[in-house]
């Protein structure tokens, strides 16, 4: 799949934050403090359980949105995510970020869960970052697509993390020293897109000039060593 759709997850115009909250200390509050305001492009937060979040209208399902969605961001239970992907692949969003944890990472039951999520996926021509993953940070697009608070400089390195903790870690670093990125993104557990799909992506970006990246398993490694 190598590159495929892949600018519309890292430079998308219209976002949907899928479990958008108020709550504090939750991850949708974080997502949607991050992106809402941007200047280039919509922000849109799903939650049927409110009007609104942060001021901006709160859409009960994915489907009611009318204006095309190139990023969607999932933040709800892992239980429901594969019927939440199914509806995002309906509404023919090209790309998500799936925040949620709770899939392979946590033992059988999750394997069971995340080969649901795999099942749907493959019905629909889309491309899905994580799930169980941080998100990623794009300094030179100005978006968090993260739920950290953090903005690191603009730079020429893209790093690209297996561990979400070493991503925060390494993010707390470079911000307390300005030292900038391309790209910052925690891959989790690679359903879809892996470290190969994003040497391949970022290979070709012209604001990067290396890639590092912590790796805890290789998934395809014909693909990544080609």
């Amino acid at each position: 799949m190598a590159i495929r759709k892949l600018d519309k997850l890292f430079e998308p115009e219209n976002i949907a934050i899928i479990g958008a909250s108020e709550r504090e200390g939750s991850v949708g509050l974080s997502l949607t403090k991050n992106l809402k305001g941007r200047k280039d492009g919509k922000t849109f937060v799903v939650n049927p359980n409110q009007e609104e979040v942060l001021n901006l209208k709160s859409y009960s399902n994915i489907k009611e949105i009318s204006d095309p969605v190139d990023l969607g961001i999932l933040a709800v239970p892992a239980s429901i995510v594969p019927d939440v992907v199914e509806q995002c692949g309906d509404s023919s969003i090209p790309s998500l970020i799936i925040i949620s944890a709770g899939f392979s990472e946590v033992g059988e039951e999750g394997r069971k869960l995340e080969q649901k999520v795999k099942n749907v996926w493959k019905q629909y021509d889309m491309r899905i970052l994580g799930p169980n993953c941080l998100g990623y940070i794009n300094p030179s697009q100005n978006i968090n697509a993260s739920f950290t608070d953090q903005m690191p400089d603009e730079g020429e390195l893209a790093f690209l993390s297996q561990s979400g903790a070493l991503a925060s870690s390494t993010l707390d670093w470079a911000v307390s020293r300005q030292f900038g990125f391309s790209a910052f993104v925690s891959v989790g557990n690679m359903l879809d897109i892996d470290f190969a799909d994003l040497i391949d992506y970022f290979g070709r970006d012209s604001l990067t000039s290396s890639i590092l990246m912590y790796i805890e398993a290789v998934q395809n490694p014909r693909e990544f060593m080609s």
